[in-house]
């Protein structure tokens, strides 16, 4: 996805987060109900992305469509992509998959960082698993076998997993929409550790942080961020002074490096 469907996907990540967070897996089991439906029409796709449509009229299209059997927050998130622009038509479908499995990774995040990386860890464990396997890859690609069986087999396979880990593996068996299903988890993987990065504190300092420190940064960080992060800390001397963190994509830089270049430009300009 690149281009304008790039921006609208970024756009609706920021804009729908509450309604991801608070939504869960059952609007994540909602909107892949809605993804099945997008993909499966050709027609229904370029009327949710049409430029030369307004945005009244696209959304009109969900509304008539989803209105009288999607949830409020399901609805939001098909108004707001439909408000959006697309490269091409399949790139919505895209972005209805990858919102969703947001929604699931914000259910996971309500056990911290701890819960992020349970569900990544189940997701490899499962890839891992279907993979020393040829049998298991046969099974969960068969296109003669019933959609249905194929997510049960996905469960089965998983054992006591989560139900965020469980509500994934079998949408990537049922609905792998013309990838395999280890390489559409794959993909669920590397949402999942978006959401992991949040949690994540990248610092740089010139110098070695005595735990002193690195008990006030955290304390700090945590006033700031709102949540316990995780301080993955490193050295670079040709920071000169001060310290560089950056979280997702909030980057707090009080460097000496970086005065002296914020100086130089103003200097230049």
């Amino acid at each position: 996805m690149a281009g304008a469907s790039s921006d609208s996907l970024a756009a609706a990540r920021t804009e729908l987060d509450p309604v991801l967070v608070s939504g869960g897996t059952s609007l994540a089991a909602e909107l892949f109900t809605a993804l099945e439906a997008v993909d499966s029409s050709a027609p229904l796709r370029r009327a949710l992305t049409d430029p030369s449509w307004s945005v009244e009229r696209r959304t009109g299209v969900v509304g008539s469509l989803f209105g009288s059997k999607a949830s409020e927050g399901a609805l939001s998130v098909l108004n707001t992509l439909a408000g959006h622009k697309w490269s091409q038509p399949r790139d919505f479908g895209d972005a209805l998959e990858q919102l969703a499995i947001t929604a699931v990774a914000a259910s996971a995040e309500r056990d911290g960082l701890d819960g992020l990386e349970r569900l990544s860890g189940e997701l490899l464990s499962f890839n891992r698993a279907v993979e020393q396997s040829h049998d298991l890859q046969r099974a969960l690609t068969d296109p003669q076998a019933p959609a249905a069986a194929r997510g049960n087999l996905a469960e089965r396979l998983l054992g006591n997993g989560s139900a965020e880990a469980r509500l994934l593996v079998r949408q990537a068996a049922q609905a792998p929409r013309g990838h395999k299903p280890v390489n559409l988890i794959r993909g669920f993987v590397e949402t999942v550790a978006r959401r992991q990065r949040l949690w994540i504190a990248d610092v740089t300092v010139a110098r070695p942080l005595a735990p002193a420190q690195q008990d006030r940064l955290a304390a700090g960080l945590k006033r700031l961020f709102g949540r316990d992060l995780k301080l993955d800390v490193a050295v670079d001397p040709e920071l000169v002074g001060g310290i560089r963190v950056q979280v997702g994509d909030d980057v707090v830089d009080s460097t000496l490096q970086s005065r002296l270049h914020d100086l130089q430009r103003k200097m230049a300009g």
